[in-house]
């Protein structure tokens, strides 16, 4: 036992249509070759790492790297809702040149008030955190002192992230999340928590 949880936080690796800025959401997109080969390096970089559990979006572009990552190990990746991407509503699957295009208004809201704004029939930020934090917050009690895998997405991730660091939402877009990326965050029994790797890899 260590006196701190650690949480491996990782984005999931390459979806299609990565090519082209958009907004996947909750739509549950493939992964790419690329994307899958990501999830090996993931698995072969934590070789070492002490994983006592995993949780993961129940999307099929985490739960698939969820499972390569604890295949050698007698894990088994436990799916959770609460860790979806934001529901984007409306623009789920549209691009960004798309929504600039066909909801002009509506972008330049959204841009105005990203914590706050609701694309229609989609969530807020707020939203997002209401449901993930909880859970992350689970996890880091369960778990003391363990090594815990999480498996998200690039919004989601932020949302932790920026939590951790005691940050606002509306600074979201100051952190980078790229597919396949590792994050690791210490969370200390007094509340502390600490970003001890941000977005790496290699």
């Amino acid at each position: 036992m260590t006196p701190h949880t650690r949480i491996y936080l990782i984005r999931h690796g390459q979806v299609v249509g990565h090519d082209q800025p958009r907004y996947n959401g909750q739509a549950d997109v493939s992964l790419t070759d690329t994307g899958v080969e990501q999830y090996h390096r993931l698995k072969e970089r934590l070789a070492d790492a002490r994983i006592s559990a995993c949780y993961t979006s129940d999307l099929s572009r985490c739960r698939i790297g969820a499972e390569i990552i604890c295949s050698p190990r007698c894990i088994e990746p436990v799916a959770r809702r609460e860790l979806r991407e934001l529901n984007i509503g409306i623009w789920e699957g549209k691009t960004w040149d798309e929504i600039k295009t066909d909801w002009p208004d509506e972008w330049r809201a959204r841009l105005a008030d990203l914590v706050n704004y609701r694309v229609p029939e989609g969530e807020r930020l707020v939203d997002v955190e209401a449901r993930v934090m909880p859970v992350i917050n689970e996890v880091v009690e369960r778990h003391h002192g363990q090594e815990v895998l999480v498996v998200g997405h690039g919004g989601v991730n932020r949302i932790v992230l920026l939590n951790a660091i005691g940050a606002p939402l509306v600074k979201m877009f100051n952190i980078e999340q790229n597919y396949g990326c590792l994050n690791i965050i210490d969370y200390y029994a007094d509340g502390r928590a600490t970003v001890k790797l941000l977005n790496s890899q290699e």
